[in-house]
């Protein structure tokens, strides 16, 4: 452990062990800060006291209640620990709490430990043999790193020395948690306190905070400056991880906070109510867990119930993945360490580790590759190709991952070409090839549907990609479609390579014979199938678009179109016949088709089209001209606007 650092060192242990007296022993502070927990003698919440080490060794200590009936507590306490100091009353033995105690810090992760025997005042030299056998004996299956035992008395100060050598070499084992990570308190004390407002406290997990930060503090989600920070009651301008610390917080009431909930800094952060997870049951669980069952979740100070889904049977002593569906918000990072508790009876069954806290509801558990010490490259490349082409956000990544920052660059790199990224988003390469050849078929479509179209609007290429992908995956796809030389963009259109318009616009072509085709008609407007009909060599359905879009033929309905030029001599005929119809305006299409000379199979078609632009409107089976504000010299751009 690097000089001038700290570590947080928690107590764990059978009640009536003597925790608190050996860390009053130690440190010289009285961790029971209550007065019940004074009258009765047992300890009820957490405790903390400094505990200096050295010159440039300071721990902070976590005392936590041994009661069965305060295990809640104790596991709040438990979070954040580097050395567990588990603490066996020479007297009595390893007890109920001591197993359970013993089970939690090694389900949270905890990698160094100090076995400690209290009370040998009251043995004698053999009885304490027969303990310490004991003790060693039991931890020879633990996967925590034990220093050897060691006796004491918190009474006559025997062993109290040789306990602190003991802290120094753990505490030389541990390697040091990056100050460059993103800061995280999960929050075990809320209070007011006069000039500093509300406080909070809690050991530091990771990162670093300092006065003036702005801090999230989630699942509430408020924001807050930080004001001053205390670590054990020693002003100080910022605090790193292995810190029992307090912030003093201003724009937050104390009422808005408590237990349970954490202090922020940094992009990425969310509450979750739903985390995929490995988990092992302990040996001695009373029942498999299965899907449906549900259980109590404790991660870091937070206690939330959640519901186990898409998972088989884990029997006792097994591992397995499942889902945990949770039943209130919990803020979880990748990685993190959590222990499960049955409903009811409450017992402690088992743990885990989060694999991800932020699932695709979409992506089945079973479907997913994750597992507890997979490679995060591998992990990072799993996640992508679930995201398809909504992406992954740089930013969410140290969170998601459970990484710092800088060791997320890494990740990435890792991950080699099997994903591209852009200004912050990550999305996978096979996901960007699969969407180039979908706009591939799109283009190809437009070309056989707009054959004189000399391309597709880059706008309309966008719409047709499916997921609404950010705007920067939206450029990745399109620049890799174009590098594959699987379309060219020009200007604002996209087009296959090499793509041509393949119908002659000449005057002899088809679309010069259609246009005049619908100008010859005049008011005799031919359907598209009778179109179809007489020109069955050409594309009736696209140049009829194509005239459209580019003006001098309009659709009057689904099976007609007109020339614009027809339908501009067709309106200003029609004004004329009304208006001179008399101050009613006013003529049945009986009397208009001996006027126009047209059958009912014309003038119908010609009619409705007049009443959907506002030039007439029916009156029983009559046509009524609508008095249009206009002069009579703006009908032509009337028309043309219709």
């Amino acid at each position: 452990m690097a000089a001038g650092r700290r570590f947080v060192i928690g107590t764990a242990g059978h009640i009536d062990h003597g925790k608190t007296a050996l860390v009053k022993a130690l440190t010289g502070v009285d961790t029971d800060r209550w007065e019940e927990e004074k009258r009765r003698g047992i300890t009820i919440d957490l405790g903390f006291a400094p505990l200096p080490l050295g010159p440039d060794l300071t721990a902070s200590v976590v005392d936590v209640p041994g009661h069965e009936g305060f295990v809640r507590n104790m596991l709040a306490g438990a979070t954040g620990i580097d050395v567990a100091l588990l603490v066996v009353a020479a007297d009595d033995g390893i007890m109920p709490q001591t197993e359970e105690h013993l089970a939690i810090v090694e389900l949270l992760g905890i990698r160094r430990g100090i076995p400690v025997l209290t009370k040998t005042d009251l043995v004698d030299a053999d009885w304490l043999e027969l303990v310490r056998a004991e003790v060693i004996q039991r931890l020879s299956r633990s996967p925590i790193q034990w220093e050897a035992p060691v006796a004491t008395s918190a009474t006559t100060g025997a062993g109290l020395e040789e306990l602190k050598v003991a802290l120094r070499s753990a505490a030389a084992g541990l390697v040091d948690r990056p100050t460059a990570d993103l800061f995280r308190l999960p929050i075990d004390r809320v209070f007011a306190l006069a000039g500093a407002g509300t406080v909070v406290t809690g050991s530091t997990w990771s990162g670093t905070v300092r006065v003036g930060d702005m801090v999230q503090l989630l699942p509430v989600g408020r924001e807050a400056r930080v004001r001053s920070i205390e670590v054990h009651g020693q002003a100080t301008e910022a605090a790193g991880p292995g810190r029992r610390t307090a912030l003093a917080l201003v724009g937050v009431d104390r009422s808005d906070l408590g237990r349970g909930q954490v202090a922020v800094t940094g992009p990425g952060w969310a509450a979750t109510m739903v985390l995929d997870a490995g988990i092992e049951l302990l040996a001695d669980s009373a029942r498999p867990l299965t899907a449906r069952a549900r259980v109590r979740v404790h991660l870091g100070t937070a206690e939330v119930l959640a519901r186990v889904a898409q998972t088989g049977p884990i029997k006792a002593g097994e591992r397995g993945r499942v889902r945990l569906v949770l039943e209130g918000p919990l803020v979880a990072r990748g990685g993190d360490r959590f222990v499960l508790r049955s409903f009811s009876p409450v017992t402690t069954i088992g743990g885990g580790t989060v694999l991800d806290p932020y699932p695709n509801p979409t992506v089945r558990l079973t479907e997913r590759r994750l597992s507890v010490g997979q490679d995060l490259s591998e992990r990072f490349l799993a996640w992508t190709a679930e995201a398809g082409l909504s992406g992954l956000a740089e930013d969410q990544l140290a969170v998601r991952l459970g990484a710092p920052p800088l060791d997320v660059t890494q990740v990435i790199a890792a991950a080699g070409k099997g994903v591209i990224g852009s200004a912050g988003w990550w999305v996978s390469r096979g996901a960007l090839a699969s969407q180039v050849e979908h706009l591939v078929e799109v283009l190809e479509a437009y070309h056989r549907d707009r054959p004189l179209d000399p391309g597709m609007s880059l706008e309309a290429l966008r719409a047709a990609v499916p997921e609404s992908p950010p705007q920067a995956i939206l450029d990745l796809l399109l620049d890799l479609g174009r590098r594959k030389q699987a379309f060219e963009i020009e200007g604002g259109s996209a087009r296959r390579p090499g793509w041509q318009p393949v119908i002659a616009a000449g005057p002899d072509g088809a679309l010069a014979v259609l246009s005049r085709r619908l100008r010859e008609a005049r008011w005799q407007i031919p359907t598209v199938a009778e179109l179809e009909r007489e020109l069955s060599d050409v594309p009736i359905r696209p140049l009829l678009a194509h005239l459209v879009r580019v003006g001098g033929v309009e659709q009057i309905d689904q099976e007609r179109y007109a020339s614009s030029q027809a339908l501009a001599e067709f309106r200003e005929t029609l004004v004329t016949m009304l208006s001179e119809a008399g101050a009613s305006g006013r003529a049945t299409p009986a009397e208009l088709r001996v006027r126009f000379g047209l059958t009912r199979k014309y003038l119908i078609p010609l009619l409705e089209w007049a009443d959907r632009r506002g030039i007439t409107r029916r009156d029983g089976d009559a046509r009524v001209l609508v008095r249009l504000t206009r002069r009579d010299g703006d009908l032509g751009s009337s028309v043309s606007s219709a």
